[in-house]
């Protein structure tokens, strides 16, 4: 990084604009919550658990369908599904002796599809 660069990346002032602070202060999120929030992104962190959201998103799918997919075992799969139902992300249904997968709910594909967006954008 240029010298230039990193003189536009931090302020130099030592002004605290209290306006601006004290009209943001109240609106933060308890800290449990931005904590809950980190931990939700975090799952996101993970490219077998991103592709899992991905194919989801396209259709619902059982854990021999997703395995078959990604050409990861049932018990790869199965494990990171166990993830992303802890994080709300995924929920089940059974039919028979097959469980299906998907979505959790249309927020989840919010988040899925505006992060694909944000990373598309040039």
């Amino acid at each position: 990084m240029t010298r230039k660069a990193q003189e536009l990346d931090r302020c130099d002032c030592q002004v605290i604009h209290e306006d601006i602070v004290n009209q943001v202060l109240p609106q933060m999120p308890p800290e449990e919550t931005l904590y809950d929030l980190a931990e939700l992104f975090k799952v996101f962190g993970d490219s077998t658990r991103v592709k899992i959201l991905w194919a989801l998103d396209k259709e619902e799918m059982c854990v021999c369908d997703i395995a078959y997919l990604l050409n990861m075992t049932q018990s790869a799969i199965s494990h990171q599904l166990r993830v992303l139902k802890q994080a709300k992300l995924v929920k089940n249904r059974r039919e028979g002796k097959i469980v299906y997968y998907s979505l959790d709910d249309e927020h989840v594909r919010q988040i899925f599809e505006m992060g694909l967006c944000h990373i598309m954008e040039e």
